[in-house]
């Protein structure tokens, strides 16, 4: 007789204790096959798709979107194997078993066993639970895969309700490729699109415009927005900062215009463009390698400040679900081409919600480029447990004395919020001096290197 087996929601690792349910990708008595993502969660650092680690039919599940699961918690049910249960009679046996389970494991990182029956289905793809159609699954009759290799690819046509069964791909055999999926957003027009989007908006922005009163209806005096997932994250964080570091800011304005000369003679070359975020970055390495008090974290308990050989910078980057710090390992080993190529690869993983706990941890000093709002100035709360962040402002035209002479300049402010234990005003001041120095005049930064 067919076995049934429970699957638990996986550790998702860097000391997640939780996810909520954003969609479920199967139903109660569809077909699921080893690896097959089965339900799409919200962590309090990324979207994510859980996999199921055994094949079978599903027969429960546990949680309505919205609910929240700790770690260990039951996801569903799958019955497995028993030929009673799952074939008519004098079908051979199902070649699934409790055994051929994958494992739970770190989600997004695939598993080791049964390499060659790994086939995946469809996100959502309903199929029926009768007998017949279970044995037409386990051998393999179903509708083969939509030719879609990238995760990314098929995460933005779900999104945007596209389906992507009925494209044909630009790629190799046919294979569906992101540049056909925004070609095909754009022929549907800006306004399907934008309510396309929509419809699928994070969980707590829905919860909060079901409280949207309709024609008719009287307007709530009071809204409440649950803090959980990724707004619940940083919240706690920001907290934790205020309360345990004792911060403090100083600022400057800089002359970019020479910076922004240096930046368009680069990308003139018929290379690769180079982003301004990735000129900051390398600045920003340079001036930690002579101020490395700032590249560093202060254990409480300890009571020890740790300074780090390698800056992993993080860059703060806005979401339609949030603000997350994307993390660029090792970025003082990294030319100005490699950080420009790593901040759009991170970036683009972060408004499509496929950034990995890895990716979003163990930032060693954070670039907060808060100029792309359109803004002057501000006072960078710090990303714990970091000493410091510097903060960027736009970067716009201002009469400026250069050379002795008024002058209409790029110019931008620059400000450092560092924490207080870690160095004094000198040493901060000191970094950030450097930093403008490099803004100002690129060559400086030639006798860093």
């Amino acid at each position: 007789m067919a076995q049934v087996l429970e699957f638990k929601l996986p550790d998702l690792g860097e000391g997640l204790t939780g996810a909520e349910i954003v969609r479920w990708l199967v139903e109660v008595g569809d077909v699921v096959t080893v690896d097959q993502p089965v339900v799409e969660v919200e962590t309090a650092k990324a979207m994510v798709d859980v996999p199921c680690p055994y094949g079978g039919v599903v027969t429960a599940r546990f949680g309505e979107e919205g609910t929240e699961l700790p770690v260990g918690a039951p996801l569903l049910t799958v019955a497995v194997g028993g030929p009673d249960a799952d074939r008519p009679p004098g079908e051979d046996r199902p070649s699934a078993a409790p055994s051929e389970g994958s494992g739970n494991v770190l989600v997004g990182y695939g598993t080791s066993e049964a390499p060659a029956r790994r086939r995946r289905v469809r996100p959502g793809q309903r199929v029926s639970a009768t007998p017949a159609t279970r044995t037409a699954s386990a051998a393999g009759a179903m509708d083969g895969p939509v030719p879609v290799i990238s995760p990314l690819v098929r995460r933005l046509a779900r999104q945007n309700g596209l389906d992507l069964r009925e494209m044909t791909g630009s790629g190799p055999e046919g294979l569906i490729l992101r540049a056909d999926v925004e070609h095909a957003l754009r022929a549907a027009g800006a306004q399907q699109v934008r309510k396309d989007r929509t419809a699928v908006t994070e969980p707590h922005v829905r919860a909060a415009q079901a409280h949207t009163p309709t024609a008719g209806t009287a307007v709530p005096d009071v809204v409440r927005v649950p803090l959980k997932g990724i707004r619940g994250a940083v919240a706690d964080k920001l907290s934790r900062s205020r309360t345990e570091i004792p911060d403090a800011t100083c600022w400057v304005d800089a002359d970019a215009t020479e910076l922004m000369r240096a930046r368009a003679a680069m990308n003139a070359s018929g290379g690769p463009k180079i982003s301004v975020l990735a000129l900051l970055a390398r600045i920003c390495t340079a001036a930690l390698a002579r101020f490395p008090e700032l590249n560093s974290s202060v254990d409480r308990e300890a009571r020890e400040i740790v300074r780090y050989a390698a800056v992993h910078l993080g860059f703060a980057a806005q979401t339609e679900r949030g603000l997350v710090v994307p993390v660029v390992r090792d970025a003082h080993t990294r030319d100005a081409e490699s950080l420009t190529a790593e901040f759009a690869r991170l970036t683009e993983a972060a408004r499509s919600g496929a950034l990995t706990p890895a990716e979003l941890t163990g930032g060693t000093f954070t670039l907060n480029n808060y100029g792309v709002f359109g803004v002057d100035g501000s006072t960078p709360i710090i990303n714990h447990p970091e000493a410091a962040m510097l903060g960027v402002g736009r970067i716009v035209p201002k009469p400026w004395v250069h050379e002795g002479e008024l002058a209409v300049r790029q110019v931008v402010q620059l400000s450092l919020t560092f924490d207080h234990r870690v160095c004094d005003g000198g040493t901060a001041g000191g970094f950030l001096r450097h930093v403008a120095d490099c803004v100002e005049q690129p060559a400086v930064l030639l006798r860093t290197l």
